[in-house]
């Protein structure tokens, strides 16, 4: 008996005939936890987008464990993110140290060479041969048995060179290790780095004003001309009044006393922004491990710099939280209007863009035929995703059937949708009347 695959009920012998698809459940929300950041930094292959994700080991990619201070805002960032696509703007000098023949080159530049020592001693078990440890600090990195510098092998620390002979040594230090300057072009350079790659949010430790203009102008092309619709945090730049843009006005002190400004705070806001699921609000959300805000503001300061559209930590019973999730948009206008200030409803509106937009290009342009049945298809696509984010309160009074309409485009090849939605927001104020009996 015949058999196999079918498109049109054309087949000639008697068979059984099987056409196999899945269900239209093409899309579905994005994951979000995505959060980068660009800091100079004293270990670290530069000028690359390192992925680092919560609870890695990091102690060999960036020189030091995660709770070091020189890690600090790299902590702060994946308190919350569950990614932070991390980059070193400076290149540094490698630290170096020569024994004899051999020259130890750190793997990379940054004063963190500085701690590392080589250590070259006989064999206790083959006296024509050595042991050559590589030390950061007093811990043992690299252990190596060879009978000369040709059997060295680079490890992750150091990269050896030269021939001939071993020379033994208690320790040899490696020095000259130098962090090196940033300029503005090194962040140009981050930029167009990062740009490739997905994420929801992008810090910018800096109280510099030109690098908070050049951030501002990427976040805008990015989510205006690309339709990447990404965040940026700064410090006290309300100025850019944009939706976009999330300003911190100041800091906070953490459990152990560590205090940190509104320039140190963005790596935490912009991990926990990221983090933020779109049913989600961080207003009177507190800041892990902070017990205070720095500085304190009063009332009048605090409603001063919500109307001014800052985010701000204020401290209540031994904690930092933040007052109100809110982005720099100030100037309303019929088009974007008081709720696209809320961080919450931005990053709605944000998923619908990226994910229908994802949704689109993954199993529809060019796969789809631009007639009835196949923006049919498209539209109960549209339906089934926006129905999930009503479902998880993302979305409120949503009707399928009168919400989404998919009608032919301009072109042959195009087509046309308009969208109706209604973001839900969080419950923030709660006005109460009490009437005494």
């Amino acid at each position: 008996m015949a058999g196999g695959t079918w498109t049109t009920q054309n087949k000639v012998r008697p068979g059984v005939y099987f056409n196999f698809a899945s269900a239209a459940t093409l899309g579905s929300l994005g994951e979000r936890g995505i959060a980068t950041m660009a800091l100079k930094l004293p270990w670290a292959p530069a000028k690359q987008v390192l992925t680092i994700n919560a609870g890695d080991n990091v102690k060999t990619l960036l020189g030091y464990d995660i709770t070091d201070p020189a890690l600090l805002l790299i902590r702060e960032a994946l308190k919350r993110a569950k990614t932070l696509l991390l980059y070193r703007l400076n290149v540094g000098t490698k630290a170096t140290a020569t024994v004899g023949s051999l020259t130890a080159t750190a793997k990379y530049g940054g004063v963190r060479g500085n701690d590392l020592k080589v250590v070259i001693q006989a064999n206790i078990d083959d006296n024509t041969k050595f042991d050559v440890k590589t030390l950061l600090g007093a811990a043992e990195m690299d252990t190596q048995t060879v009978a000369n510098i040709a059997g060295l092998v680079s490890n992750d620390w150091v990269d050896f060179s030269g021939s001939g002979s071993l020379t033994a040594t208690a320790g040899a230090a490696l020095t000259g290790g130098a962090d090196g300057t940033v300029t503005n072009s090194d962040h140009t350079d981050y930029l167009a780095a990062i740009e490739v790659f997905d994420f929801q949010t992008v810090a910018l430790p800096s109280n510099d004003s030109t690098l908070k203009s050049l951030y501002v102008a990427f976040t805008k092309r990015l989510r205006d001309v690309e339709g990447q619709k990404i965040q940026l945090v700064v410090e006290n730049y309300p100025s850019a009044n944009y939706e976009g843009v999330i300003s911190v006005k100041n800091g906070v002190i953490l459990s152990d006393g560590t205090t940190l400004d509104s320039v140190s705070a963005t790596a935490w806001v912009a991990g926990a922004e990221a983090a933020a699921q779109v049913n989600e609000s961080l207003t009177y959300t507190a800041y892990d491990d902070a017990i205070d805000a720095n500085p304190r503001y009063t009332n009048s300061q605090i409603e001063t710099a919500l109307l001014a559209g800052e985010l701000l930590f204020t401290q209540n019973q031994g904690r930092a939280l933040v007052e109100v999730d809110l982005n720099t948009l100030t100037a309303f206008t019929p088009e974007k209007a008081k709720m696209f200030s809320k961080n919450r409803v931005i990053r709605v509106l944000d998923a619908i863009n990226n994910d229908l937009k994802n949704i689109f290009e993954s199993f529809y342009v060019g796969k789809i035929d631009n007639n009835p049945d196949g923006r049919n298809l498209l539209k109960n696509q549209y339906i089934k995703y926006l129905d999930t984010l009503q479902s998880i309160g993302a979305l409120q009074n949503f009707d399928s059937q009168t919400d989404v309409v998919i009608t032919q485009g301009d072109d042959s090849d195009s087509v046309y949708v308009e969208l109706n939605v209604q973001p839900v927001d969080a419950v923030e104020k709660i006005y109460t009347k009490v009437k005494v009996m």
